[in-house]
């Protein structure tokens, strides 16, 4: 039974207690239908989320780049060892 005065709040996965949004699990695509529809006091949060997932995304772009041209590296010098003996 609720106290008189009190709203009760069904309870959501993704959002907190006092109902700000949980961003953790959300891509950038799911973001940026957020940001779209967002309350004027969660648009930094939203934004920042977004901002932090663009980096880690540029990063792992990155890592993968550097190990393609390392096995790259490594198939060409084992070919040219094998093509000398």
């Amino acid at each position: 039974m609720a106290k008189t005065g009190q709203k009760s709040r069904k309870a959501s996965p993704m959002t907190t207690k006092n109902g700000n949004p949980r961003l953790g699990p959300l891509n950038i695509a799911q973001l940026e239908k957020m940001l779209e529809g967002a309350r004027k006091k969660h648009v930094p949060k939203i934004k920042n989320a977004l901002v932090r997932r663009m980096k880690t995304q540029q990063v792992s772009k990155k890592v993968v780049e550097d190990v393609v041209i390392a096995e790259v590296a490594q198939l060409v010098a084992e070919e040219t060892l094998q093509a000398t003996e």
